[in-house]
């Protein structure tokens, strides 16, 4: 079903900015309220830690919302640490809020936590909503409707190697070769940890999931997935149970026997940060937004090389990846809609908030051009991905007209998942998936970093989450999916 006809044509604006994800930060929780003067004032969660200019950010976007909207914004921070503990408290609790970075979205859109915006999108933020490729909002459907704002960022994802430049050149290693698989780079970490076995040659720890042509409607970490170009109606299989991802765990497994992935991989937490050189290799995720390496090069200070291990791909999850949601306990739904499109379409509002303070942070070069000063840095300013529309970001000047262009008929063309907007209801089997989980839990990182032979670790792993309940909740996201495919062809 289509909410709204999509009107994407080439954009000239585009992004930088990445996200620092911080392990801490407060929020309070406070009601929704109207000032004792009869001023709106909206309340507002977001995930993250707040920059340490937060008064001197809002005084300067207030201002501009006041003028365009007549409401002020009070915008509280949750940390990432609390934010899985904290949001759902206020969700379950009634709180009356307004605005929320989605919590669990397509969980609790159908609990009723969120207010249905089916409706009070197209009329009170249609300017933004016109300019949204179908994929968000088909994405981001529940039972047919739509219950949130999503953030028009990366459209599309794609899993990359990432190579450290420095070590490229140090040891004239030729990655032309590399792509598509993560054996082709089986022989560039050879020739790397032969000449520096101290330095990870593949960069990973317990968190690390291989990557596969699949889809997953629960996420990685789930055994669940589709296929995506498998011909015929998608079909949820185990992705452990398949041929090919089963040759990439063996690969990974000679990897870890050869030593190029640390030996604690399964149980360790080290970050291996981008701007250290203590990593040669390491997987990340890319997007049309990244312009190629542009973003990800910038963030390390460093020059990165990526290769593609998979293609790009519009999936749910993306849709999904930075939602907005108002609260169903809301007063001030259409004030809150209307915001929500300011945030998305006012230039001077927007950029302000993802680069800084003008000036201070950046300085602009041309109609859509910044330059970064000194004080552009990473606390002192709010993250792009998960703040506002970044098709309307002023670009760095060194990203070329090439470039944008690039990035815009990426957008277009993009393979589009055989689910996109498919949302799994888990509530006729919740017990098995717990359950799932927990036989996971055991196996998971093991086998993702080679810990373990997967010729004889995976059949046992099969066997235990047959044992609890697989089958029957593979059938029900069958059916469910079944049902959804019909409804959508």
């Amino acid at each position: 079903m289509k909410l709204w006809k999509r009107t994407l044509g080439l954009a000239t604006m585009g992004l930088f900015a990445t996200a620092v994800l911080g392990a801490c930060g407060n929020g309070g929780t406070k009601e929704s309220a109207d000032s004792s003067d009869g001023e709106t004032t909206l309340l507002m969660y977001q995930v993250g830690d707040k920059p340490e200019n937060y008064d001197q950010l809002m005084e300067i976007a207030n201002k501009r919302i006041k003028e365009k909207i007549g409401v002020t914004l009070d915008l509280q921070y949750i940390g990432w640490g609390d934010w899985d503990k904290k949001m759902p408290t206020i969700i379950n609790s009634g709180e009356n809020y307004d605005i929320a970075f989605a919590s669990n979205y397509s969980t609790n859109a159908q609990k009723g936590a969120f207010a249905d915006l089916t409706d009070l999108a197209p009329k009170y933020a249609s300017e933004y909503m016109e300019q949204l490729p179908e994929m968000y909002t088909t994405g981001n459907q529940v039972d047919g409707k739509l219950y949130a704002i999503p953030v028009y960022g990366n459209a599309w994802a794609q899993q990359v190697l990432t190579f450290n430049k420095q070590y490229l050149d140090e040891y004239n290693i030729d990655i032309s070769k590399v792509g598509g698989s993560y054996d082709s780079a089986t022989e560039v970490l050879k020739a790397f940890h032969e000449k520096n076995p101290n330095v990870a040659a593949f960069a990973i720890g317990q968190s690390f999931r291989a990557s596969g042509n699949f889809d997953y409607p629960l996420g990685k970490d789930y055994p669940f997935a589709v296929k995506i170009d498998d011909s015929g109606s998608p079909k949820i299989i185990n992705q452990y149970e398949d041929p090919e991802f089963q040759d990439t765990l063996r690969t990974l497994r000679s990897w870890y026997e050869a030593g190029y992935i640390p030996t604690d991989a399964a149980t360790s937490t080290t970050a291996y940060p981008l701007d250290q050189n203590t990593w040669f290799v390491r997987e990340e995720t890319q997007g049309p937004m990244d312009y190629g390496d542009t973003i990800l090069s910038n963030a390390a200070g460093q020059p990165l090389v990526s290769k593609p291990l998979n293609e790009q791909l519009k999936t749910t999850s993306q849709a999904q990846m930075a939602n907005f949601v108002v609260s169903n306990t809301s007063k001030n739904k259409e004030k809150a809609v209307e915001f929500l499109n300011l945030l998305n379409t006012d230039v001077e509002l927007l950029n302000g908030l993802v680069y800084g303070i003008e000036g201070e942070a950046w300085e602009k070069t041309g109609d859509t051009t910044i330059k970064l000063l000194d004080g552009y840095e990473p606390n002192t300013h709010m993250a792009a991905w998960n703040t506002g529309n970044n098709m309307i970001l002023y670009t760095q000047d060194s990203i070329t007209e090439e470039m944008i262009k690039e990035r815009d008929e990426s957008i277009e063309n993009a393979t589009s998942s055989p689910i996109l907007g498919f949302s799994f209801n888990q509530d006729n089997v919740k017990t098995e998936i717990s359950s799932i989980m927990n036989v996971m839990s055991r196996y998971i990182s093991n086998v993702n970093t080679g810990s373990v032979d997967p010729d004889t670790t995976l059949p046992k792993m099969i066997e235990d989450l047959k044992g609890a309940g697989w089958d029957t909740v593979q059938k029900e996201m069958q059916e469910q999916l079944d049902t959804f495919i019909a409804e959508n062809q």
